[in-house]
């Protein structure tokens, strides 16, 4: 069973039923400003129909420097993590989700065990359809994951001024502190062209801040299959 703290790394992340964009909206409502209700629904909208992106999450925690690189597909996605010696790359098929890394990558940050880890090596741990899994990977790295990206609009603001660099506007909103996370401050930049779509998105705590960028929106996400596989009831079994 892997560590409850994969959730929090994977995009984790993933993303129109018309090709509306805010802008556009703001026109056909006259007087009508946007608001954070107005851009969430739009942009939420056209995640619906978007077959693919290009995320790349750059973090610092305590000093520490961490990255995710992920592409998230329509069925179909992979993310790397990295911080050191410890990575970690995760891809998922509509048949098979696959597992591999460093010793610390699996055991540190995946919660394997050493004996486990032992057991993969420098193999990759197969998983198939239809197992627990192969759900949870696929859930976190395919469209699935899509409406994960957006916050609530309950307690999230639009900003009054445009991002500098894009001219997109800015949603900002915080999560309070728990036992275990503490307070965090989010600002994302959705474009305001002719679709909504996340740009980029920062976020920052008392004990750091992580820098997310979205990029190659509607592309076609394509796995390259392991070859040198271990079956995950080989490796899990008591």
């Amino acid at each position: 069973m892997f560590s409850s703290s994969r959730r929090a790394l994977c995009l984790s992340l993933a993303v129109i039923t018309g090709a509306l964009s805010v802008g556009a909206a703001v026109a056909a409502g006259a007087a009508k400003a946007p608001t954070a209700a107005s851009v969430l629904a739009l942009t939420k909208s056209a995640l619906n129909t978007e077959r693919g992106v290009h995320i790349v999450v750059t973090t610092i925690n305590d000093k520490v420097k961490s990255s995710v690189v992920a592409d998230i597909g329509t069925n179909s996605g992979t993310e790397t993590y990295t911080s050191g010696a410890e990575t970690f790359t995760i891809s998922v098929t509509p048949t098979y989700a696959y597992l591999s890394g460093s010793k610390t990558g699996l055991v540190d940050i995946m919660g394997l065990s050493a004996a486990q880890q032992k057991k993969i090596g420098s193999q990759t741990l197969k998983m198939k359809k239809g197992t627990a899994q192969y759900t949870s990977f696929y859930t976190n790295l395919t469209a699935a994951a899509y409406s994960e990206l957006l916050p609530a609009v309950k307690g999230t603001t639009l900003l009054s001024a445009r991002d500098k660099s894009t001219n997109g506007y800015q949603l900002s909103w915080s999560t309070k502190a728990t036992s275990t996370a503490p307070k965090t401050h989010s600002v994302m930049v959705v474009s305001s062209g002719s679709k909504p779509l996340p740009i980029k998105e920062t976020i920052r705590t008392s004990e750091g801040s992580s820098k997310t960028t979205f990029t190659r929106w509607g592309e076609s996400v394509s796995i390259k299959v392991p070859t040198n596989t271990i079956a995950y009831s080989k490796v899990f079994s008591s």
